[in-house]
């Protein structure tokens, strides 16, 4: 048994769309905008007007589209199960797994790093 818990949204958007992604979301979510990452390539959209947190990502020459984070205490036992739901496991790094769901969607698995973990994260088998 481990424990899991949604973490975050991601949008994820092109290089050419980034400042105006980045501004859309901001206002759409009455957020403000915080560049993060070790090369700027995340903006934290802090005080969202969401439940979850929610990000935007530079993706480079990427398609657009969204992504979760989902905490583990357990990587490798969450993308197991997530495999066994019918997910695939798309790559490995830093510490994360990317797996897609049955539609393509993606979902990074990662060790907890939020607050909230240990008092709203869920056990699973």
């Amino acid at each position: 048994m481990h424990r899991i818990l949604l973490r975050e949204v991601i949008v994820d958007v092109p290089s050419a769309a980034l400042d105006a992604s980045r501004r859309f979301w901001a206002e759409a979510l009455a957020a403000s905008p915080r560049v993060v990452g070790d090369a700027g390539e995340f903006t934290s959209l802090d005080d969202a007007a969401a439940l979850p947190h929610v990000a935007v990502q530079d993706v480079g020459t990427t398609p657009a589209r969204y992504h979760l984070d989902l905490e583990s205490d357990d990587v490798d036992a969450e993308v197991a199960r997530l495999v066994r739901l019918g997910g695939t496991e798309v790559c490995r790094g830093d510490g994360l797994v990317v797996v897609a769901d049955p539609a393509g969607l993606l979902l990074c698995v990662l060790p907890p790093e939020s607050d909230e973990f240990a008092t709203r994260s869920r056990a699973v088998e």
